[in-house]
Order: structure tokens, then C-alpha cells, then sequence
């Protein structure tokens, strides 16, 4: 598709959504426009353009509908402060496609934000994919703030840690965690977190105004264990203590509470921000991850998600 075609395509999406938010959420032109943050006169088009393509009937006859319906109720029944639904590729058992694009595009635009913030970052594939879509961006007036340890078991970069990608695409203040993802011990844990130049850090993670993190199942195939941060006696420690997920390295339980001991005792990770004075964002989708996902949004670990349509389906569901 060329770039024409794309831009028409998208200009249609926005189109679908503006048109949805006006004839189904019954939202006024200017809710619309603070919605999507753009001008009243562009919510206007973009309503008119809705009627002018015959995408408003008694429903809105597009694919997104069904994202914004999915969205609206997860929104209400969890009480989430930001949901995003994705369309779901029915060929693709990708656990990225989607909703990186779509979280790349949520964290463009805080990054365009004249105000300064505080944006705290966690690991994992997802993350790495959108953090990949971002474009060059001079943001000086920001800050960026890893929330996990920056090194493998073997003393190399984490791979799918994004602290370091960010700084090269954008031009903000970078704040890594120069820590391993998991202490030998619990005692050592307290030794590293009580280092006088981490602890800038910390305090800067526990300020974010928005952070971003992903959710990691603890299966079979869970990503910590698969690259090398697990033992295979530690994950199987974690799963008859009843763990299900973890974020950030802190492994739960489906009813979303924090695994007594194991390797929550090890975790040099800095504590989820306050969801009631900020907001942070899961990225996950995909069967493996529901119990954790569900546990998350319910215990509210999070208070914002990004995922796609069947994860969205299978939530409501559950």
C-alpha cells in the first residue's frame, strides 16, 4: 500500500472513531476533540466525514466499532483510566502486531507534549516494538525513566530492555536502572537499591506521570525464564505458590496479589507507580497472558491497557 492509499485508510479510522464517539458514545464535537486530541474544527470534519462515506448507519460500519464497543465496556466494568482495543489479525499469532503500533502512537504523543513529564518505562518485546516505531523526536523538556534492571545474568545489556533504543530515537534526559533484572539474594537486592545513584532513580520512577510496561506470563514458556532471568527451579517455585504473571519482575497470583518470598524477595526493580496519581499502561494481548491481564486490570495494578480485540473479548468474558 502506497503512502497515499495509508493515509486515506487512516484518515477513514479517525473518521470511524470521531464518528462513533458522536453517534453511539454521545459525545459532544468538542469531547471528541479532547478524546482524540485534536481541534473542534477537525472533530467536525471528521464527523461529516463519517456521514459522507456512508460509515454512519444505525452503527458505525467499520472494523474499529467493534475496538471502541470492546473499549467502552472494558472501560466501564474495570474502571480503567485509558483502554485501546486493536483489531485482532486472524492469521498472525503475533503478541506485538497491533498493539505496539498502537502503544507507539500513545507514547508519541505524550512525548509531544510541550508540559514536562515524567514517563517511566518497563521491558519486554512489546515495549521494544513500539518503542521501535517511534520517530526521531527532540523532547529535552522530558524525562525518561527505566523502572527494571538494565543487565542479564551474564553481565551484558537486556536485550529487550528500551531505556537504551529510547535514547537513541528521542532527544530526552534517560534515566537507566544499572542494575541486574534479579539480585543472587535478598541481601544483595538491599545493597544495590541502597546505593546512593540509584536512588535518584527510584525517585524519579515513583514521580512518573505515565508509564508503560508489559505483562509477562508464567507459563511453560515464560518470557523471564526464556531469557535466562529464571531458573527453571525458580519458576516452578513461583508456579505452585500460584503465580500466573508478573510486571516489572513481580510475579502475582490471579487474584493480582504479590508472591510472598521466591524472587519477589530478588527483584531490583523499582515498585509500580501510584495508579491513583498516575497512570500506567499495560501492553499485552494473546490467551497466555488473560489470567495475568484480568488479575492486573482487576486488582488494578494497572489503570490503562492497550490490547487487542479476541484478549479484549476473552476479558469481558472471563
Amino acid at each position: 500500500m502506497n503512502s497515499r492509499q495509508e493515509s486515506g485508510a487512516t484518515r477513514l479510522d479517525d473518521a470511524a472513531r470521531a464518528g462513533w464517539l458522536y453517534y453511539v458514545a454521545g459525545n459532544t464535537q468538542d469531547q471528541i476533540a479532547t478524546t482524540l486530541g485534536i481541534s473542534r474544527q477537525t472533530a467536525q470534519r471528521l464527523v461529516s466525514l463519517a456521514v459522507s462515506e456512508g460509515l454512519i448507519k444505525v452503527r458505525v460500519d467499520h472494523p474499529i466499532a467493534n475496538c471502541l464497543d470492546l473499549a467502552a465496556r472494558l472501560k466501564l466494568r474495570f474502571a480503567l483510566d485509558l483502554i485501546e482495543v486493536v483489531p485482532s489479525d486472524p492469521t498472525s499469532n503475533s503478541t506485538t502486531i497491533g498493539i505496539a503500533e498502537a502503544a507507539a502512537a500513545e507514547i508519541e504523543r505524550r512525548l509531544r507534549s510541550p508540559e514536562p513529564i515524567v514517563l517511566g518505562i518497563g521491558t519486554g518485546r512489546t515495549l521494544k516494538a513500539a518503542i521501535e516505531q517511534l520517530p526521531p523526536m527532540e523532547c529535552p523538556q522530558h524525562k525518561v525513566v527505566s523502572l527494571t534492571g538494565n543487565i542479564s545474568p551474564d553481565g551484558s545489556a537486556a536485550y529487550y530492555n528500551v531505556i537504551f533504543t529510547m535514547a537513541d530515537r528521542i532527544k530526552a534526559r534517560s534515566f537507566p536502572m544499572p542494575l541486574p533484572v534479579l539480585a543472587s539474594s535478598p541481601r544483595e537486592r538491599e545493597m544495590l537499591l541502597g546505593q546512593p545513584m540509584i536512588q535518584p532513580t527510584l525517585d524519579l520512577a515513583a514521580r512518573a506521570d505515565i508509564t508503560f510496561v508489559g505483562i509477562g506470563d508464567l507459563g511453560p514458556s515464560a518470557p523471564l525464564y526464556e531469557d535466562g532471568f529464571l531458573s527453571e527451579a525458580d519458576l516452578k517455585a513461583l508456579q505452585k505458590a500460584g503465580a500466573v504473571a508478573e510486571i516489572l519482575g513481580w510475579a502475582f497470583d490471579r487474584e493480582g496479589r504479590m508472591i510472598e518470598g521466591l524472587t519477589n524477595d530478588r527483584v531490583s526493580s523499582a515498585p509500580l507507580p501510584s495508579r491513583e496519581k498516575s497512570l500506567v499502561v499495560a501492553l499485552a494481548m494473546g490467551e497466555r497472558k488473560l489470567p495475568g491481564i484480568l488479575a492486573a486490570i482487576n486488582r488494578r495494578l494497572v489503570n490503562g491497557l492497550i490490547t487487542d480485540e479476541r484478549t479484549a473479548a476473552g476479558l469481558l468474558s472471563a
